[in-house]
């Protein structure tokens, strides 16, 4: 979405430690602590629904305990429960009156009864840190959107100026006030300014467009869906351009300042993505909701967002209400498919993709989802196929294409292919010369085959300079050295890879090897047992069983690191 992304996490959410001062009782039949440690231990998981069960059940034994009131206040809004998440808001701020979420939950309260004055108040008391301060002056501008107040909602925006981090918010607003307010000269300027900083945003290239389209320039309007379309295809996009194109003239992109406050919410927590803010992020899309404005996209939201927490059960029923006329209903059904599979039902989830690929044997996302499903599911056949057909639909492929070709040779590789995988590898390298992930496989793979070593090795060493950190791509780098008979330079690379990945099995017994090329033996067999120990695949467990029991053979002398022209295959 927007360029400029906010990482800052609020502070004192529903994972925040017990204070040393906390009011807890002790119980001696576990009713108030085995509640509420329960209920901790559920927050941890981010089971929400479980943990917001138990910490209620303690706050009825220990009414009135400030921990379990804003715990429980947090748990139901992330829940998107409004009407309990503004009572226990009222509750908080007795005991914390800047407690920021209870100050925007009900700041929306006022807002959505067009209270907009005690709307600002509550807002004003939030913006005490900078993601705190980004959320106040957005939903103060709309507020005065509200009211039919122009200039002090572009006052309300300046005040945004203080951090260069939220320019493209403040211009984006700024364009979407304007023009809800019918100022389109003001309007048409923004959105430019919006449009040239961050022009493959959805949200900036649908609403500007949707401008165009309503002041008589549809075929601006078209220029802009159909560049935005060269790089990604996207539904709502697509049905923006084949509605302009019948000469259909859209609603305005903000009809009420509801909704101008919901795209504020929208906005925010899509910037919101990493491990960190994910939480605040569910808040937000939650409080968007709660506005009732572009449902589609706010329950894709809320998916993607649960998705992401891993609670793919949730993920399925906000996917579910994404309505059928929305042009996001396929998008919807994919990614339903995707949380069906990491629940473990996974026939529903091939039946769901197959039908969508029947519907339309060209929608080129719902083939390759498909074959992610086969490709997780170990069946490579159907992988390699499905991938195949999918590339089939690329007139040209683009940079953006490079993982079709890498999965489609990760299937082919794992079915034993490898001429055809081998080709498919570097077609995603043309595509994406840079991408660690396909030269670690494929300088991987052609280590373990002893085949083009120097390119390999230098494939993988390019991979290690991109992701530093990451233990497979390190493991890689010891393994090419210990083909290569340089086993000083494996202990070290292949060490440092136990170290980022210690409970791998494969990892620790390339480790072991390394120790005992250069016989340090009890090593060896210490990391050859922690391999066993970590659940090897049962084909690699024998293996490493038996190198416990005998060690490795003497070495063979080391392969010399030139280019072959021939290449082995090994089928």
């Amino acid at each position: 979405m927007m360029t400029a992304l906010l990482r800052t996490a609020l502070t004192g959410f529903l994972l925040a430690s017990i204070p040393a001062t906390s009011a807890l009782a002790y119980d001696p039949a576990g009713s108030v602590s085995g509640s509420y440690l329960a209920g901790r231990s559920a927050a941890k998981l981010r089971d929400n629904d479980l943990a917001s069960d138990y910490l209620t059940n303690a706050l009825k034994t220990d009414t009135g305990n400030p921990i379990l009131t804003e715990k429980v206040f947090l748990l139901e809004l992330s829940e998107g429960d409004m009407p309990k998440a503004e009572e226990f808001a009222a509750e908080v701020l007795k005991f914390n009156s800047q407690q920021r979420m209870a100050r925007i939950v009900l700041g929306l309260k006022d807002f959505k009864g067009r209270h907009y004055e005690e709307a600002r108040r509550n807002f004003a008391q939030s913006a005490y840190t900078p993601v705190g301060e980004l959320t106040s002056w957005l939903l103060t501008a709309w507020s005065y959107a509200g009211e039919g107040e122009l200039n002090p909602a572009l006052k309300a925006l300046d005040r945004l100026d203080s951090n260069e981090s939220f320019a493209n918010f403040k211009t984006f607003h700024e364009a979407l006030i304007a023009d809800y307010l019918g100022n389109s000269i003001r309007a048409e300027a923004s959105f430019k300014k919006a449009y040239e900083a961050a022009g493959t945003s959805l949200r900036i290239v649908q609403a500007y467009g949707n401008f165009l389209e309503r002041h008589n320039r549809a075929a601006e309007a078209q220029s802009l869906y159909r560049a935005y379309l060269e790089a990604d295809q996207n539904p709502l996009i697509e049905a923006a351009l084949a509605a302009s194109l019948k000469g259909e003239k859209p609603q305005p992109f903000i009809a009420s300042p509801g909704e101008g406050a919901s795209e504020a919410l929208f906005s925010l927590a899509t910037s919101m993505n990493d491990d960190q803010s994910i939480d605040v992020a569910l808040l937000y899309t939650q409080l968007g909701i709660s506005l009732g404005a572009d449902q589609d996209i706010m329950y894709t939201l809320l998916g993607d967002t649960f998705e992401d927490m891993k609670r793919y059960d949730k993920a399925l029923a906000a996917y579910q209400k994404v309505p059928a006329s929305s042009p996001l209903r396929v998008n919807a059904d994919m990614e339903e498919a995707v949380a069906l599979q990491q629940l473990g039902r996974k026939d529903e989830a091939l039946a769901k993709l197959k039908s969508i690929v029947a519907a339309d044997p060209k929608n080129y996302d719902a083939i390759v989802t498909l074959g992610n499903l086969y490709r997780a599911n170990s069946d490579f056949a159907n992988a390699a196929t499905t991938y195949d057909q999918a590339i089939a639909l690329l007139e040209k492929p683009g940079p953006g294409n490079w993982r079709i070709f890498y999965y489609d040779g990760i299937s082919h590789e794992r079915l034993k292919q490898w001429d055809q995988a081998e080709k498919l590898f570097r077609k995603a390298l043309e595509l994406a010369p840079n991408e660690a992930s396909v030269l670690n496989y494929l300088g991987y793979s052609m280590i373990e085959k002893k085949i083009n070593l120097q390119e390999a090795l230098d494939m993988v060493k390019k991979a290690v300079e991109l992701k530093p950190n990451d233990g497979y791509i390190t493991d890689s780098l010891g393994w090419a050295y210990f083909q290569l008979g340089d086993y000083e330079q494996a202990v070290i690379h292949c060490e440092k890879a136990v170290e980022l990945l210690p409970a791998d099995p494969i990892i620790a017994e390339h480790l072991g090897d390394a120790y005992w090329r250069t016989g340090r033996t009890l090593e060896a067999k210490f990391q050859w047992q922690h391999a066993k120990d970590n659940k090897p695949e049962p084909e690699d467990l024998k293996r490493i069983e038996d190198k416990l029991k005998n060690g490795l053979p003497p070495a063979e002398p080391p392969v010399t690191p030139v280019q072959n022209t021939a290449p082995k295959t090994n089928g």
